[in-house]
């Protein structure tokens, strides 16, 4: 797809594949040197693996980067998620932690999407920096696709209905806040991003479930029933890595799985 300046250029390509919904792709190549990645991969309902997460941004100047294994299922209140997954992975996130530090403030809110091997990360172009970040994304999806392979199939009915209700809250989340829609909107105006956002980037937002983002996310209700466009209600951000060493979660969160009574 061409942007409407005749500039840039999108390319988006998508698999589905055994224990896996949805792998897709959306590469943007701009002018002036701006190239985005925005790499997801979604394993089926009936597997509670983490979602493989890579959004890099880069101009010839600038980095904004995410890359992680966004945890299906809450890693701060959950150990026992947390260290089925997280555990043997802790050595890799430190390396790359120090290779990557973190990138400054990060919402309350984008907090409970991530887990504790999260790179965020900003940084000036290098070719030794860009470097560290392909062996990152190479041993973060080596990693993925691991723990994909070891995963058992989910039998339970009721942990498949949970595990399907916590990817359509996290697709929800990501349709209707993720910050790239800005971007989008500029290239191919708001009816085709819209489109390219539910049926593509985060496709089963309108499959998976039928709740809605108020339903997941009452605190963003604004009087008139709309949806606030503020990407944080709590207001609280973390400068540096609220994870220690071993991945427990240092940082004090306001009640963020009930969504209600935040301050």
């Amino acid at each position: 797809m061409m942007a409407m300046d005749g500039k840039a250029k999108l390319q988006m390509v998508s698999f589905q594949a055994p224990k896996i919904r949805l792998l897709r792709n959306l590469s943007i190549e701009a002018s002036e040197g701006m190239q985005i990645l925005d790499f997801a991969v979604f394993p089926e309902q009936e597997f509670d693996l983490p979602i493989f997460c890579a959004n890099f941004f880069t101009t010839p100047t600038t980095n904004i980067i995410v890359l992680d294994l966004n945890p299906l299922h809450d890693v701060i209140n959950r150990r026992d998620y947390k260290e089925k997954y997280y555990k043997s992975l802790m050595p890799l996130g430190l390396k790359y932690a120090e290779l990557l530090p973190w990138g400054g403030k990060l919402t309350s809110e984008s907090l409970r999407f991530f887990s504790p091997i999260v790179i965020w990360t900003k940084f000036t172009s290098s070719q030794y920096k860009h470097g560290v970040l392909y062996s990152a994304f190479m041993d973060y999806y080596k990693a993925w696709l691991e723990l994909m392979e070891q995963a058992a199939e989910e039998r339970e009915t009721t942990q498949i209905i949970c595990n399907r209700e916590a990817q359509h809250r996290y697709l929800t989340w990501r349709a209707e806040k993720d910050p790239g829609h800005r971007i989008l909107k500029k290239l191919i105006g708001e009816s085709l991003s819209k489109d390219l956002v539910r049926s593509f980037l985060f496709n089963g937002v309108d499959e998976l479930g039928t709740k809605t983002f108020l339903d997941y996310f009452p605190e963003y209700c604004c009087e008139n029933g709309t949806i606030n466009d503020k990407r944080s209600i709590i207001g609280k951000s973390f400068e540096s890595r609220p994870w220690d060493t071993s991945g427990e979660f240092i940082g004090s969160l306001p009640s963020l799985n009930e969504g209600r009574g935040l301050s």
